[in-house]
């Protein structure tokens, strides 16, 4: 007998009275065989539509149809793609030692703040990019079928039932029946079947390696569910997949590059429209307020991590976000602030003085920092590494602060790549995407590559207390921060919707009072 006879009782529709051999045959269809359902003909093409009858716990083709065109399972992104990332992982693994290979990917659970308060929900991003899934406590389990080559497999997604009392109070969720017309996966199943799934899964597939990021767990309750399979013996070992899940990740589809396009915008003119609105005195929280409803109102979801507002010398706290202080006439302000827009993140950082022009000195710097912005950007084309922008960086930081008279003339290279660290005590750059700090595992030592998009954020921070620098830039602290597409043909500055120049930032700050 099949093990996988148990399953013909976990529906109440027809599949109660299914027989085995049909559950088997289709519970080992290939995700393209199954792509075929739920299809409807726009044009010469194939657009894949959610039924009218799907209940779903996150916006689809039907319910949001200013957010979810026909045919995709998130904003601008289809069931094609998110099929093709499967894929492609499945691929990857496929590399590796073992001849099949069990993914198990938990969203994250809804938070709380306190008691029946939950906190905004954000889904595990790796969980987000298989799936498009943005309902909280689902599992999405990809496997390779027995009798069949990688890259073909199965996906299924397991999620919580139907509970109309918790409903009432949080809405509607995707239940296992609708999971392939809201996902596109191979098969929905109730969470009660998970480990059951698994164990039968496991003995047809014979020691499979499993793929689970254990160390960090994502969604304790499903953790404490897998606890008893995941310790059982077995001959296969369990290794984390997301070391592979950011490879794929960080180069960006088309249609992610878009998504990066629009995200960066907002982001830039959300920070434009907010030096527009800005007159002394001024305080931190008030700024902030201004960039989150402007990047709002320019569709962003909401901001993608907690901004830094940083008045005069709380500049030079590199991760100010307290934002509750009064900024006085003649200081200036250092936001660093990004959109996040259906999924992808900006992060942009301009530095500007709050009554409008720059004092002598702190236009010297600022065009200092705006220099070694440039010469990083410029250097990206040739495909370097992270680190290596990080030299770059260092070395011109070291020059343009001899020319301020910050540094002596006579250190020598190394001696002033140092010292330049001390005025910049972070990196030059970082992934970004669907997170802020995205695909942290790509090691920063590997070439850039195109479709990857990267910051560059250089800056000079100058202590008060720092007896050896000329006094009049005491206290100083500016970053500037673009968001940079790496292409085929060199670099697209994604964030340029921001001014950048002093010229032009003196243009605009408090522009809406003049």
């Amino acid at each position: 007998m099949s093990v996988l006879k148990p399953f013909l009782a976990i529906s109440r529709s027809k599949c109660l009275r299914s027989n085995v051999s049909t559950l088997r045959r289709h519970m080992c269809q290939s995700a393209s065989q199954m792509s075929k359902q739920q299809e409807i003909r726009t044009g010469t093409s194939t657009v894949k539509n959610t039924p009218v009858s799907v209940r779903a716990g996150q916006p689809t083709s039907y319910t949001h149809p200013h957010l979810v065109q026909p045919g995709e399972i998130t904003f601008g992104i289809n069931r094609e793609e998110y099929s093709e990332r499967r894929h492609k992982l499945m691929e990857r693994l496929n590399k590796t030692e073992g001849k099949h290979h069990i993914v198990i990917l938990p969203a994250t659970p809804r938070r709380y703040m306190i008691d029946k308060i939950p906190y905004l929900y954000r889904q595990d991003t790796d969980m987000l990019y298989l799936s498009g899934c943005l309902e909280p406590d689902c599992v999405l389990v990809l496997h390779t079928l027995p009798g069949r080559s990688v890259p073909l497999h199965k996906s299924v997604m397991f999620t919580p039932r139907h509970e109309p009392s918790q409903e009432l109070w949080d809405g509607p969720r995707t239940g296992p029946t609708d999971a392939s017309s809201v996902w596109g996966v191979d098969l929905g199943l109730p969470h009660s079947e998970l480990t059951r799934y698994l164990n039968l899964l496991e003995r047809d597939l014979q020691s499979p390696t499993i793929w689970y990021h254990y160390q960090t767990v994502a969604n304790p309750n499903i953790n404490r569910q897998l606890q008893g399979w995941l310790n059982g013996g077995r001959q296969g070992g369990v290794e984390s997949p997301k070391s592979h899940i950011h490879e794929l990740r960080v180069i960006k589809s088309p249609a992610e590059m878009n998504l990066m396009r629009q995200t960066c915008r907002i982001s830039g003119e959300s920070i434009a429209a907010t030096m527009e609105a800005t007159r002394a005195p001024v305080t931190e929280h008030q700024l902030f307020a201004i960039v989150d409803y402007q990047s709002r109102m320019r569709g962003a979801d909401h901001l993608a991590y907690p901004p830094v507002v940083a008045g005069g010398t709380r500049a030079n706290i590199i991760h100010y976000i307290n934002n509750n202080q009064i900024i006085n006439p003649g200081d200036m302000v250092l936001m660093d602030a990004g959109s996040e827009f259906r999924g992808y993140s900006g992060d942009v950082t301009r530095t500007w003085p709050i009554s409008g022009e720059f004092t002598a000195a702190q236009r010297d710097v600022y065009e200092a920092v705006l220099e070694v912005q440039q010469t990083v950007i410029a250097a990206c084309v040739q495909y370097p590494t992270l680190d290596h922008l990080f030299s770059v960086m260092c070395a011109k930081l070291g020059k343009v602060l001899q020319e301020l008279c910050i540094l002596p003339m006579n250190f020598t290279d190394g001696q002033l790549m140092r010292a330049a660290y001390g005025f910049c005590p972070h990196h030059v750059s970082h992934y970004l995407g669907m997170d802020v700090h995205d695909t942290p595992l790509v090691p920063r030592n590997r070439r850039l590559v195109p479709g990857s998009v990267i910051t560059v954020e250089p800056g000079i921070y100058i202590s008060e207390k720092n007896t050896g620098v000329p006094g009049r830039y005491l206290g100083i602290g500016i970053r500037l921060e673009d968001d940079v597409l790496i292409t085929e043909d060199g670099v697209e500055v994604l964030s340029n919707s921001c001014p950048k120049h002093p010229d032009e930032i003196e243009a605009i700050v408090g522009a809406d009072y003049k």
